[in-house]
């Protein structure tokens, strides 16, 4: 059995199956999901799971070099934005490495999301609780 915290085989097998610069996408319930891109839908009730353990447990499986929100999420829904900020730099932290952080309107979000490789469902029910995570590399 695995060690690390990730037991989702979909998750594993998109993280595993990453390179360089691609792109995931993790959302609230209600953000659209291009009909072309992946979607791996963990979505079980209201909140569950949330935005953030679902960041969290991403974060300990995958490098990420780069980070894409919604202007609107930090106006819109600030604690859960400060609380993705504080996981942002505990892993900034954890790996010695710096993020770049761009925010975009909420609706060329949505158009970003079309190349991501997929878009993980939370079911989380924060307005604008989305980012996109841009894959770095470990070495």
């Amino acid at each position: 059995m695995k060690k690390s915290p990730l037991l989702n085989a979909d998750i594993a097998y998109l993280v595993a199956t990453l390179g360089h610069t691609d792109e995931i996408t993790i959302a609230d319930a209600g953000l659209p999901i291009p009909d072309h891109v992946q979607r791996i839908d963990l979505a079980l009730t209201h909140g569950v799971p949330s935005f953030i353990d679902t960041v969290r447990v991403i974060l300990t499986e995958s490098q990420i070099e780069g980070v894409v929100m919604a202007e609107e999420f930090a106006q819109v829904s600030p604690e859960l934005h400060q609380a993705l900020l504080a996981e942002l730099e505990a892993e900034q932290q954890r790996c010695g490495k710096t993020f770049s952080i761009q925010t975009v309107s909420h609706e060329a979000f949505k158009v970003r999301t079309q190349s991501s490789k997929a878009v993980v469902r939370t079911g989380e029910c924060t307005p604008y609780a989305n980012v996109i995570f841009q894959v770095g590399v470990v070495f």
